[in-house]
């Protein structure tokens, strides 16, 4: 589960996740919370229809498939989630760099108007 630019598991950053505060669980509090999002992560068993939708809603944030429920509870103490997302922060940016390889959408490219 290492990436390749490094030797030691991404899940060696999930204690600070808890400590920092920068957990965000479910898909509601995600929708109210998109300005401070810095990526998502969705399980592996999530649903087609769900996984979809969510590639819909947040098509400007990273969105990471990786893991499954019970590597949720085991790393943050969440019982049945499957989708959890990470505030602006440099350890954000730290874990999203390690899981960077199981982003499952494309950034959007903003389209320019044109000129006249």
């Amino acid at each position: 589960m290492a990436s390749e630019g490094s030797t030691r598991p991404v899940e060696r950053l999930f204690p600070f996740v808890l400590r920092a505060g920068i957990l965000t669980i479910g898909r509601d509090t995600l929708g109210r919370n998109k300005g401070k999002l810095h990526f998502v992560l969705i399980t592996e068993d999530i649903s087609e229809a769900v996984r979809a939708e969510i590639l819909v809603d947040f098509q400007h944030y990273p969105v990471v498939q990786h893991y499954g429920p019970a590597d949720l509870e085991k790393h943050f103490g969440i019982k049945g989630a499957k989708t959890i997302g990470f505030t602006k922060s440099g350890l954000a940016q730290s874990i999203y760099a390690e899981l960077k390889e199981y982003r499952i959408n494309q950034p959007v490219t903003p389209t320019k108007p044109p000129t006249a």
